[in-house]
């Protein structure tokens, strides 16, 4: 499965006055392609803060202290912001707890949906043609290394340069249907705005609106959409109407005409598109040619046979040997990038008093690993891949961290002797000694060698997996190239953003979206707000969707509304949902996995199924056993005590303070996972092969049973 995010140890805490508080510890998951999972916990848990930290939002006093967030091979957490502003609201999206605070209060709704669309549009294009263009030299080197004769290399370099020269028609093809498309998206808003007007018998200059129709539809112009011919007989239509229509008429003309062009605009627009990436290639080499005559079908089978047989699959068997090589080369390489790593855990495992070797064995690992890497490789391995930051921002922790530890500690010695002459003279400081904000050395070691470890499992995968069918990597990197293409030409105008805006707001389930579109936000109720939010968030169509809270501030019905919308669009748009909530009767039916966070860490890990048939953490029996249902009788417990002072992390287990099973050692270690299955974790001493039996609450194993009955019926 096509792993979206990794979460590697992550480790925040916050600077305060009262000392360094630490909100999320060590925590560490994934999020695969089109899946939900969801991040349950109490308030302080440090959920918003992990979704807050992939997102990079996180607050100025805020401080990650270890681990990585990966997305796309890259480390999140390392990237520059301007590399974060091509991600954010493009690639990821998030979905806040309060709508209000999320919209700008004194700017229209359809204005806030449409920015979003207009910038995210502009800033893919460059680097799109940028990856393109990477992609192909690395190609064009490795075929010019696999078939090394001057007329092969020659021939390569024909080839490499023909495919790029028809990627080019073909954008320029894509571009001109684009800009048709967004003309005929704005027609179509235009033509729903004055016949909503016209049924709401609202005042409307009919003749000038005909005649904006006119000029709007000689924008629609393109052969693979709407001929000229069409146009044409639209535009005698609209001005025989002209000539005829007074005032003292009925509107019953001009609603006809006014539905018949957009319906037959909708028509074109749903039809099938032309295949743009075959019709480039004939275009390019018949430049001249008229294809206006031939269907949308018709010409994507001829395109399709001309690519076929005159170049593709020349190029495709090519490319197959040369990915095939390009790996081949880089698994040589690999063995000693392995070598390389598997001394460096033995360096960073013991002593690490010696910086300048340590420092110049990292950069010797990072350009053997980097070297290795192979370039044609279309999914990113992310160990590899961050490598560098990851490996340079942790030893650089660690070094400082031994220059300022012993200082912190001196100021805090000095502090707290000031404090006591001065308490000794009895006198009463209304000043508090804050404790010394240390780093944890052995904590910063393991995080180290986690990452080298990391590294080494990745690299042992390389070696280890099947033979890779190169026939079908080539057809993915070809699929790779279209894709990036396709990017550089799909900008977004003001028109086209516009009608996007409308579709969303409906699609979100907002009556009368063309008047919506126009209003501010303190004009909807907080349900019509939420949804606002999730259409922004949607409007830049991203991978990956956070949800945190999206449903706390409203009522019980509206949430179910919101959460079947969620369900909803994340199966229509495949999306990767992260879903942040406190309850976990709200994630019920909506979540693949479930993590349950307590004090900064994830105590229970599973499949939804897991957790709901099979808790076995007791924080997460407590949480189900505050969650009534319809058919519980019994009286519903409430979590007793409150959260740690995370200044001060408990020693043992946080949760033992309140856990009515706690056993001596939950206040003295912290355990570790436990693993009950191989898609189930739990950290609790319970689960220790010398641990007593313990059995969830009654109130749990009713529900339960319960659930199993009603599943098996």
């Amino acid at each position: 499965m096509n792993k979206k995010i990794e979460v590697n140890n992550l480790q925040i805490s916050f600077r305060t006055q009262n000392g360094s508080v630490k909100a999320v510890r060590n925590i560490s998951f994934d999020l695969n392609e089109g899946e939900t999972l969801a991040i349950v916990g109490e308030s302080g848990s440090g959920k918003s803060v992990t979704s807050k930290a992939i997102i990079g939002i996180l607050a100025p006093n805020a401080s990650v202290d270890g681990g990585e967030i990966i997305y796309d091979g890259h480390d999140l957490l390392k990237i520059s912001e301007e590399d974060f502003h091509k991600i954010r609201g493009n690639k990821i999206s998030m979905i806040f707890q309060d709508p209000m605070s999320s919209l700008n209060p004194i700017m229209r709704v359809g204005r806030q949906l449409t920015e979003a669309m207009i910038y995210n549009a502009k800033s893919t294009a460059k680097s799109s043609r940028k990856s393109f263009n990477k992609t192909l030299h690395y190609l064009n080197e490795n075929l010019n290394k696999v078939f090394s004769s001057p007329e092969e290399i020659e021939q390569n370099n024909k080839m490499c340069k023909t495919f790029d020269g028809f990627c080019i028609e073909s954008t320029r093809i894509e571009l001109a249907y684009n800009n048709a498309c967004s003309n005929l998206l704005g027609l179509v808003t235009s033509i729903d705005g004055y016949l909503f007007l016209i049924d709401k018998k609202q005042p409307i200059n009919i003749i000038k609106s005909l005649k904006a129709i006119k000029k709007q539809l000689k924008g629609t112009k393109n052969e693979f959409l709407v001929s000229e011919e069409k146009i044409d007989e639209y535009s005698l239509a609209i001005d025989s109407l002209c000539e005829t229509y007074t005032e003292h008429d009925d509107y019953a003309a001009v609603i006809d005409l006014m539905t018949n062009i957009k319906e037959y605009l909708e028509k074109v627009e749903n039809a099938t598109k032309p295949n743009f990436f075959t019709l480039g290639y004939y275009r390019y080499k018949n430049k001249e040619s008229d294809i206006s005559s031939y269907s949308i079908e018709e010409l994507n089978k001829m395109t399709r046979k001309y690519i076929d047989d005159d170049f593709m699959l020349h190029f495709l068997e090519k490319t197959a040997k040369a990915m095939e090589y390009s790996n081949a080369n880089a698994l040589e390489l690999k063995k000693n990038a392995l070598e390389k790593a598997k001394s460096f855990l033995t360096l960073v495992s013991g002593d690490l008093t010696n910086k300048k070797e340590i420092f110049e064995a990292d950069i010797e690992l990072y350009q053997s690993v980097y070297a290795a890497i192979d370039k044609l490789e279309l999914v990113k391995d992310s160990a590899q891949y961050s490598l560098r930051d990851a490996s340079k921002s942790l030893l650089h922790r660690y070094y400082e961290a031994l220059i300022t530890n012993p200082k912190n500690e001196k100021k805090h010695e000095r502090q707290l002797a000031k404090y006591n002459k001065l308490v000794e003279n009895g006198k009463k400081p209304t000043w508090k000694v804050t404790p010394a904000m240390l780093v944890d050395l052995k904590l910063a070691q393991e995080n180290i060698i986690n990452l080298v470890k990391r590294l080494i499992e990745s690299l042992e995968n390389d070696f280890t997996r099947a033979k890779k069918n190169y026939n079908e990597v080539a057809i993915a990197l070809v699929d790779e190239f279209k894709a990036e293409a396709a990017k550089v030409v799909y900008k977004v105008t003001k028109k086209m953003a516009k009608a996007q805006a409308i579709k969303l707001l409906e699609e979100v389930g907002i009556s009368e979206p063309a008047i919506r579109y126009k209003q501010y936000p303190f004009e909807f109720s907080g349900g019509m707000r939420q949804r606002i939010v999730i259409a922004i968030a949607l409007a830049s169509n991203p991978d990956v969707l956070i949800c945190d809270e999206p449903t706390t501030a409203l009522d019980v019905t509206i949430q179910s509304q919101i959460l079947e919308l969620i369900n909803k669009l994340k199966v229509e748009r495949k999306l990767s949902i992260i879903f942040i909530t406190h309850d976990l009767g709200v994630v019920a039916n909506m979540a693949d996995r479930i993590a349950v966070m307590y004090a900064g860490k994830i105590v229970e890990y599973g499949t939804a199924d897991d957790i709901f048939y099979d808790p076995r953490h007791p924080y997460t029996w407590a949480l189900l056993s505050s969650m009534p249902d319809l058919d519980t009788k019994e009286k519903l417990e409430a979590i007793p005590g409150t959260p740690p002072n995370m200044i001060y992390p408990p020693k043992g287990d946080a949760f033992a303070e309140r856990n009515k099973y706690a056993l001596d050692i939950d206040f003295e270690v912290e355990p570790p996972l436990f693993e009950v299955s191989s898609t189930h974790y739990a950290a609790t001493w319970l689960l220790h092969p010398n641990a007593p039996k313990v059995n969830p609450p009654k109130i749990i194993t009713d529900r339960i049973e319960r659930m199993k009955g009603a599943h098996h019926e």
